[in-house]
């Protein structure tokens, strides 16, 4: 009878010490080389904001013209993650289809934008259409080694290759395998309308295997261990709507962009504080070699827009 009481208090002791030595290790699979998430402050900078929780009825969506503090450029003092790997491919700055269901904007509620001069009175429609949470994630302040990253952010153009439509349906599917997960921030259509597509705090997968060249060097962050470096942490993703002369083809050229898409472009590049050495072009970033987006683009006719607004006057 006594060598059975001893042994089950020896089980009972043994099992409240593995249930404390779970607790205080904590989670198995979260190792310390997972980078450490952002945590996003409001501030008012411009770009607008997506104020709702994921899963939220997209009928109840909204705008405010705010940005995470993080999105405003770190001009002083900015500590930036430079590739070791990078290679010497230099990135340079560069010199109406149907959406289906998605919540417009009331363009007439939202905040006057005091960065835009009041000679400029564009205002393009607006929609928020927002791509499956497996398809975007947060923007980290260390890198998966550990390293703090800091980053100037910058805007990386593309196109869809495609019809708007379809890359919102890719956007909006769930994908399991990561190497499927895609997306942008913000899409522009043949018609100029903006969809604003992840939320600017977070991280957009527009960009694989890529590097920006700066004053500061090659910039590429490493946020994960199975995917090369990349500018997706510190890069705002906007996509400009393949023309149908442009969908689904490898040619180098197509008949190029509506006015309307570079009126909506420069209305939007208006509304941050990127400066234009910080604007560049998927294919200027990609180290793959692969990518040629946005074919046929204009720099030289989106700047003369953009500079109409006093607010690129001090970021050139």
């Amino acid at each position: 009878m006594g060598r059975s009481w001893t042994i089950w208090i020896t089980s009972v002791v043994a099992f409240f010490l593995t249930v404390i030595l779970v607790v205080t290790s904590g989670p198995t699979r979260e190792s310390s080389a997972q980078p450490e998430k952002l945590v996003a402050n409001p501030t008012s900078l411009g770009l607008p904001r997506l104020n709702l929780a994921q899963g939220d009825s997209l009928s109840e969506n909204t705008l405010t013209d705010s940005l995470p503090s993080e999105l405003s450029n770190r001009r002083s003092g900015a500590r930036v993650s430079v590739s070791q790997d990078a290679t010497t491919q230099t990135a340079t700055a560069v010199g109406g289809a149907s959406l289906g269901t998605g919540a417009e904007i009331d363009t007439a509620s939202t905040p006057s934008n005091p960065l835009v001069s009041a000679v400029t009175q564009y205002q393009p429609r607006e929609i928020v259409q927002l791509a499956d949470p497996s398809n975007y994630g947060e923007r980290f302040i260390q890198d998966i080694n550990g390293n703090a990253v800091n980053n100037e952010y910058i805007v990386v153009l593309h196109e869809t290759v495609g019809s708007a439509t379809s890359a919102l349906n890719t956007f909006g599917t769930y994908h399991s395998r990561e190497a499927d997960q895609v997306s942008y921030h913000s899409l522009i259509t043949l018609d100029g309308t903006v969809v604003y597509v992840v939320p600017p705090e977070q991280r957009a997968f527009g960009a694989g295997d890529s590097v920006f060249i700066s004053a500061y060097g090659e910039e590429s962050v490493l946020t994960h261990a199975g995917f090369p470096s990349s500018v997706n942490n510190f890069a705002y993703h906007i996509s400009l709507e393949t023309p149908l002369d442009g969908q689904n083809n490898n040619a180098r050229t197509h008949s190029g962009y509506t006015e309307s898409q570079y009126q909506s472009l420069a209305w939007l590049l208006a509304r941050t504080n990127i400066p234009d050495d910080r604007i560049t072009t998927h294919e200027a970033v990609d180290r793959s070699g692969s990518r040629m987006d946005p074919r046929s683009f204009e720099a030289d006719r989106m700047y003369r827009l953009l500079r109409q607004y006093e607010s690129r006057q001090t970021l050139r």
